[in-house]
């Protein structure tokens, strides 16, 4: 249902959220998200002109969200990419039904509410904070946190 270039949105804004307020570079974010480069830029890009990211030059500079993880459902990001398009009028064309769906293209459109619906009430905060096992663009069970942990070895002995 969704494209590519939504799945690189979200992981790109996933990856934000989770170094928020920190700008991170396109490189930084293509290595953590392991979208290729150039169709980042493109995503980046996109998100920029919607208003989901900012991009700041210089020094200390990179791409940053705008809004808080809070404040930023999935629905905004989806939408900045490639808007949810509902069912208004026939898409055959019919005249005969005009904006008077047919049962199949009534029952689409009403599964396409319900998921603005439930894209719409979810925040990358609260997707970033569900606990869970399978943490979003981490390989490693436990999060970054045990990440980090696997990169640097097991912990000294105390005592």
């Amino acid at each position: 249902m969704f494209s590519q270039t939504v799945e690189y949105a979200l992981r790109a804004v996933v990856h934000l959220a989770s170094e928020a307020p920190a700008p991170r570079t396109t490189d930084q974010i293509a290595a953590a998200t392991l979208v290729p480069r150039a169709y980042l830029a493109k995503v980046l890009q996109s998100l920029a002109k919607s208003g989901v990211v900012q991009s700041q030059r210089g020094l200390h500079g990179g791409i940053s969200l705008i809004k808080a993880p809070a404040d930023l459902t999935i629905l905004e990001v989806v939408n900045a990419v490639e808007p949810i398009q509902r069912i208004r009028t026939c898409p055959l064309g019919l005249a005969a039904h005009g904006v008077r769906l047919c049962p199949l293209h009534s029952r689409m459109d009403r599964a396409l509410a319900t998921v603005e619906t439930a894209l719409g009430n979810s925040t990358l905060a609260e997707v970033l904070a569900e606990p869970t096992e399978s943490v979003p663009l981490c390989p490693y069970p436990g999060g970054v946190k045990s990440a980090l942990r696997a990169r640097s070895g097991p912990p000294a002995p105390t005592g």
